[in-house]
Order: C-alpha cells, then structure tokens, then sequence
C-alpha cells in the first residue's frame, strides 16, 4: 500500500471510529426530592454518523429532490406538510398521529466546512456556539445545566457504558455503571480494517483476533440485528427504571448513521434502533410519566442533498431533529424549509441550515424545567440568542 492510499486508509477509519464507537452509552440525571427538576423528563438521543435528515423526513413535494436523488428519493410515508417519513419508520405513524411524533428541517450547529464527525460531535455536545472546539471548554451543555440549579445529589449524573458522554461531562458528580459488552462491528468496518491490515505483517493477527471477537454472522441471518435490538432494549430498560423514579434527564448515543455508500441498505440498522428506542421508552414508561417525556434525537451535522455514485451521501451541513414524547405538541415539521434549489443550498452542495440545534434544545429546557432565559443564553448556551418560543410542549 502506498502513502496516498495508507493516508486515504487512515482517514477513512477515522470517520469510521467517529461514527461506530466501540460501545454505546447511557447517561443519567436526577434530584434528591426537591423537586429542583420538576416532574418533567428529557431524553437527549446523540445520532453519531451524521444522520441523513432528508431521508428520514423526506421534502417530496420540492421538485428538486428527485433530480438530485434519483435512487434514494423513492417516496414514503405522507406527514403532511410536503413531507413523508422513511418507510422504515412506518411504526412511528401512530404517535405522528396522536401528535406526540415531530422533526425539525434544516437544523445545526454553527459547525461549518470542516466536515469532522469528531469535531462536528464536540461542538454538538459542548454547546458553545463555537465554530471550533475550544479547548478551555471541556463541559457538555447538559452538566452546565445541572450546576446551575440548587439541590441535586452527588449522584446527579452518572454513565452507562465504557465512558461518560461529553454532553454531561464537567465537573458535576458523576457515578459509572458498566452494562454486559460486546465489541460489534458493521460489515463496512471489518472490510476497512482487513484491507487496511491485510499486508501488515506487525498487526495483521492482532486485527484478525478483533473481527474473530466480533462474532458477525453470515449475511441476511439476522441474528446481529436481534442482537443490536437486544442491545438497545437493555438500555432503554435501564435508562425508563430511573426515569420511573427520581431521573430527569437521560442522554445516550445511537451509532452508524455515516452512509457513504449504499445508503439504503446503511442505514436500515440505525433506523431500526431508533424507531425502537422511542417505541420501547414510550412503553417502558407508560402513561402518567410518558405524557411528561419530551425525546430530542440529535446528529453533528447533515448530508449532501445530492446522492454520491455510490448510492450514497457525503457529510453536509444542515441536518435535521426527531422529536418524540406525550409532553410534545407534535404533529409538525418545524424549522424554515429553504428549498433545495442550486441557489438556496450552502456552498452550492448542502442543505442551509435556518436554525440552531441549541435554540431548539434551550425551548426544550426552559418548557420542561422553568429554566430561566439569561440563564440558557450566557451559562447553558453561551452567546446564544433565543429565537421567538416555538411551543413544543403541550
């Protein structure tokens, strides 16, 4: 292998460890009685990859998207609005109908043009506004909250899984709680890394030794997707047990939403877990407490709105949110729509984003927990200016 093609290696799996970390992980917070939070709960979903928002939400009544995506625009389920939702997804409907369902359109963070998932991410998670990550700001948004309130316990905070998520990291207290793990690989990851070590006399073993631990089976079994179900299931459990007793807020991360290459058949995993998160969370949590749920699921930045010659997209800028809960006045496509003419894209290529993941995450904040709005604009979200109230809640 050449350097060029050794550098191309390199880059590729690093997009690759951004988007597949090794585990997923669970983070929660809560009060010692005193009603600081309320009773209300959010649930906070990182898609990692990248997430294609104008294959989940589908704008079919722009023109534009068919030309621009000629195997990948293939309908869907009508929401209303010059939208349709992923076929995959068709067991969402019901909460779309019953208004408890919603997603935002050309949404992001004020990450522009580098097109890091590992930065795309921190700027996700830090909240600060910043175009790049700042290293004097190493605490989530999430934990800047919790700091900010009286009367939380010293377990406040803690994470499932192998490492604390940096949505809630920062120096509030936190506890750890380590699940059952297995290492997991998509098909795509176990080809990069054979190829990348096939000829590597040093790491060739030690790589096959991974993918031994992997334990994939054979292609159309089905037994990895149960497994990665099951994986989820064991999650979500554990985070709706805590959001049954003194747990307001929930964080945890869905992976495998870069789809570079055969997008359909990509992101048939992550769709699934993440229409299985919000049904099983809706269920685990029932009636009084779901209806004081609000779920916001959200990824580093958007894709191409043109399809790549792999029947695929590449990182974009604009992206979009899913929003789930019985606290929810869903029902809506929110955000402005700009349209997917040449002229109306960022850099002629991406959908341009016409509002700020934080500002939908802050009204989400201050609908649930009361939070005041200096409060949310200075110390939750530096520099941050709230637009007018888009009532999410009911």
């Amino acid at each position: 292998m050449d350097r060029r093609h050794f550098l191309r290696g390199l880059a590729t799996a690093a997009c690759s460890a951004a988007a597949h970390p090794w585990l997923t992980t669970v983070t929660l917070a809560g009060s010692d009685g005193s009603a600081v939070l309320g009773d209300n709960r959010l649930v906070v979903v990182i898609l990692r990859g990248a997430m294609d928002g104008l294959d989940l939400c589908r704008p079919t009544a722009d023109p534009m998207l068919a030309r621009l995506r000629p195997t990948l625009a293939d309908g869907g389920l009508p929401l209303g609005q010059g939208f349709a939702l992923h076929p995959q997804l068709a067991a969402l409907m019901p909460l779309w109908q019953a208004r408890e369902l919603a997603f935002v359109q050309a949404t992001s963070t004020p990450y522009r043009d580098k097109r890091s998932h590992f930065d795309g991410q921190d700027i996700l998670e830090a909240g600060t506004g910043l175009d790049l990550p700042d290293a004097a700001i190493r605490d989530g948004w999430l934990n800047r909250m919790l700091r900010a309130l009286p009367g939380l316990t010293a377990q406040t905070a803690y994470a499932v899984g192998r490492d604390a998520m940096p949505i809630l990291a920062g120096p509030a207290p936190s506890a750890t709680w380590s699940p059952e793990v297995q290492l997991d690989l998509s098909a795509q990851s176990r080809l990069l890394l054979d190829h990348i070590y096939h000829d590597d006399d040093l790491f060739r073993q030690a790589a096959a030794n991974a993918l031994s631990l992997t334990a994939n089976p054979a292609p159309n079994s089905g037994t990895t997707a149960k497994g990665a179900l099951a994986g989820i299931d064991r999650l979500v459990d554990f985070a709706a047990s805590r959001l049954h007793q003194d747990t307001r807020i929930a964080t945890f991360s869905l992976t495998g939403w870069d789809s570079h290459r055969n997008q359909p058949s990509a992101l048939r995993g992550p769709l699934s877990q993440l229409e299985r998160v919000i049904l099983r969370l809706r269920d685990q949590l029932a009636p009084p407490i779901w209806g004081k749920t609000l779920l916001l699921a959200m990824t580093e930045f958007g894709r191409t709105v043109a399809e790549n010659g792999s029947r695929g997209t590449d990182h974009g800028t604009g992206g979009a949110m899913v929003l789930a809960g019985g606290a929810l006045k869903g029902g809506r496509i929110l955000g402005q729509w700009p349209g997917l003419d040449e002229a109306a894209l960022y850099a002629r290529c991406d959908l341009m984003p016409t509002s700020d993941v934080r500002d939908w995450a802050a009204w989400a904040m201050r609908g649930l927990f009361g939070l005041d709005r200096s409060l949310l604009e200075t110390t939750v979200f530096p520099g941050l200016t709230l637009s007018p109230d888009p009532g999410l809640l009911r």
